[in-house]
């Protein structure tokens, strides 16, 4: 097994000419930066996250299988340079860019914060070092994506989130966005990379939308803590809402294949 890359969180590894191995490591990022500090057992818990979504989507993709703890082994593409966000709601980056007039809304879409959208909007962005919100004629202009295939992804994503809203929403959480990659095998295109909680924003159906089951936990412990090493206390409840919400999922969810 020949090693090519390490991500922020993976090591990617090149099993033969046509499969490659995801490794999936304790580390973690936010903010585009890697953390120092790493989070024993988080590596495990990805593999089971894509082991999971991968199997339950219905949708043609690269897994093929789970190798080891922390190993999924997964078809060899193309990767599209563009990352595929879905949002259902009005939070996050997208208030800003909103409130600055770089983002449009459909008429009669909420702006209230954490409101609800009628039907979740697809909202692209380029995929480098620091991604960039891309509109269909940017993306079709800066050549990432074809104007077919662009509708193709758009409509696909659109579908991933309901399905992954559905099986949430039966093991008490609301999915809140989305951010999902796609690769080709020849001509066609496949879901790819990876899905869970690093790619996801979960809020708890009944409770608190501050208890989140997904690395908004981080991101809003390092905003107040700028500089300082992740505390045992923030490791211990990054993993543990990791665990709790896979657990529930395996426990509620059905496939709607």
């Amino acid at each position: 097994m020949k090693f090519l890359t390490q991500g922020k969180v993976k090591d990617l590894y090149e099993l033969d000419e046509d499969k490659l191995v995801f490794k999936f490591s304790d580390r973690v990022s936010a903010f585009n930066n890697k953390i120092k500090t790493l989070i024993p057992g988080k590596g495990q818990v990805l593999a089971q996250f894509a082991d999971f979504w991968f199997n339950k989507l219905g949708v043609k993709n690269h897994y093929l299988e789970k190798r080891s703890e922390d190993e999924i082994v997964v078809q060899k593409l193309k990767m599209i340079p563009m990352e595929c966000i879905v949002r259902g709601y009005y939070f996050g980056s997208f208030i800003k860019r909103h409130q600055k007039g770089e983002a449009t809304l459909p008429e009669g879409y909420p702006t209230e914060f954490a409101s609800k959208f009628p039907a979740p909007i697809f909202d692209p962005t380029t995929k480098d070092e620091f991604d960039l919100p891309v509109t269909k004629a940017q993306a079709i202009e800066q050549g990432l994506v074809s104007e077919e295939e662009y509708e193709y992804l758009m409509q696909t994503s659109l579908d991933i989130y309901r399905k992954m809203a559905e099986i949430s929403d039966r093991a008490g959480f609301i999915l809140v966005d989305l951010k999902l990659e796609f690769g080709k095998l020849g001509d066609q295109i496949l879901l790819a990379d990876s899905i869970g909680p690093d790619e996801y924003r979960m809020w708890p159906k009944h409770g608190d939308i501050k208890e989140s089951f997904d690395k908004q936990i981080l991101r809003d412990w390092l905003k107040e803590n700028e500089g300082q090493e992740l505390s045992p206390e923030i490791i211990d409840k990054l993993i543990s809402k990791y665990r709790e919400s896979l657990k529930a999922l395996n426990k509620f969810s059905f496939d709607l294949i």
